[in-house]
This record gives C-alpha cells, structure tokens and sequence, in this order.
C-alpha cells in the first residue's frame, strides 16, 4: 500500500519549493495546480466546464483565461464557488489516476487548499509548509501580486496556525537547509512507521 502525505500551506509560504524537495528524494509529487493547468487547456475537461459557466473567460484557442477568471472572481466570491464545483471533482479524478499508477511506497500530494477541500481525508499524513506571516506578505508581494489579492486569497485560505494545528509534520521555510532536513526527517518517520505497521 502507498503511504499519501499531504502537503498545504498558505501563499508565499514555500509550498512549491518543499515539494520539489520531496521530488529530489525520490518521490513521486502530484501537484494540484499543475492539475488544474492541464485541465485549463484546449479541449480539457475543466476548460470545457469553465466556458459552459464563464464563456468570457476563455481564450480564442480554447484555453481559459486565468487573469480574465480571476477578474470575475475579484468582482463576484460567488464565482469562486462555482468555478470549485465544476473544477474540483476534475481534479480529484485526476489525483486518483495518479495515484492508481503510482508504484512507490510514499507518495506526495501537493494540495494547496488541502484543508479547504476536504483533502486531508484521502491523505495518510499532512505536512505544513510555514514561515513567519511578515515573511510570507514579502514573498507574495515580490511576485507582482497586490496586497488587495494577498487579502483577498488569505480570506479564501485557513490561517496558518490552524493548519499547523491540524498537521502531522511542520516544515518551517526560513532557510533553504532547514527545510531540506525536516523533509528528509519527515520522510525517515514515514518509512519507520511503514515498516512497523
């Protein structure tokens, strides 16, 4: 049986960057958000759902608009709980598809609103990636994103504390080294506890 460790964390926490660390010590990641991009292309199942629901937010070539549907979304919240409905049972199949195939003995499910959605139901362990809230407000900011849509996605968000509340392993992101070694230690427990099930 495959061990499922969740993953979360708030924006600009150093979610992606974790991740990647997993990938760097074998493990298979599947990633939410790279699900839903695949699913946003031409022809895709979610970019069929999203042009059924918000034509206006679809590109000439069949492939949805990401700024056009987060301009319907700053304009109307009630959009973002439709968008979820038709979406997220998308993605969900996806993950499943992932992990049928997946032939390892742990497995990383990179999932952003893990909590929100109700994820953590299909995961083994949750690990939190965290960082101090000043450092996080400066990690989204640098990237372009203005603090009315750092606002706004925190509101959509648990707060941190209650997501490292909930979870069984904390990844503090403050430096590159010390998150590397919570990882590698994370996944030393996992294998331990594999072994003695």
């Amino acid at each position: 049986m495959t061990f499922r460790l969740g993953l979360t964390g708030s924006i600009g926490m150093g979610k992606s960057t974790t991740a990647a660390m997993f990938a760097d010590e074998g493990i298979p990641v599947w990633d939410a958000d790279a699900a839903v991009h695949r699913l946003y292309a031409p022809g895709q199942p979610a970019a069929l759902a999203v042009a059924a629901l918000f034509p206006q937010a679809m590109n000439p070539d069949g492939s949805v608009n990401r700024p056009a549907l987060r301009a319907l979304v700053a304009a109307d919240p009630a959009v973002m709980d439709r968008l979820n409905a038709a979406v997220h049972p998308l993605v969900a199949a996806d993950r499943a598809a992932f992990l049928d195939a997946a032939p390892a003995d742990i497995v990383l499910l990179d999932i952003p609103l893990l909590y929100e959605t109700g994820a953590e139901a299909h995961c083994d362990a949750v690990a939190v990636v965290s960082a101090p809230a000043q450092d996080q407000r400066a990690r989204v900011l640098a990237r372009g994103v203005t603090e009315a849509e750092f606002q706004m996605i925190l509101s959509r968000q648990l707060p941190d504390a209650e997501k490292r509340a909930r979870a069984d392993y904390i990844i503090e992101t403050l430096t590159l080294d010390t998150a590397r070694a919570t990882v590698k230690d994370i996944l030393s427990d996992i294998r331990r506890r594999i072994e003695h099930a």
